[in-house]
């Protein structure tokens, strides 16, 4: 197989499995907040709930998108998306199992700690762009 095809197959099994776990992290915080609230779950959605961590997911893209009138518009649009793939991109370093890592660089830590402390740029730039 050619490295144009290994590279991104390796990147979708490394973040796929993230962001599943993520969702049903959600999944199971929100079962737990129903049972000390004494109310009813997410176990109305599918069979216990497993398909909660999906209408959510729809949900978030398909709602409608709003910001300021006064902000400019590919900033706020775009800072999102800038801190969620640099916490995407800090994990690259992140050793998963013996041999399983995207990159291995000698410097790892430094560059985990660079590429995590840019995220709050992210959220520098929504908040200046809705002025």
């Amino acid at each position: 197989m050619s490295i144009a095809v290994v590279v991104p197959a390796e990147i979708l099994g490394i973040i796929l499995p993230l962001l599943l776990g993520v969702a049903f992290l959600v999944l199971a915080e929100r079962k737990v907040m129903a049972f000390v609230q004494r109310r009813k779950g997410p176990d109305v959605v599918g069979s216990f709930g497993l398909l909660q961590p999906l209408a959510d997911g729809s949900k978030m893209i398909l709602k409608e998108s709003i910001s300021p009138s006064s902000a400019n518009f590919s900033l706020f649009r775009m800072a999102p998306v800038a801190t969620f793939m640099l916490s995407l991109v800090a994990r690259a370093v992140v050793p998963f199992d013996y041999g399983m890592v995207l990159s291995d660089l000698n410097i790892g830590l430094l560059y985990l700690f660079s590429i995590s402390s840019l995220g709050v740029y992210g959220i520098i730039t929504a908040g200046r762009s809705s002025n």
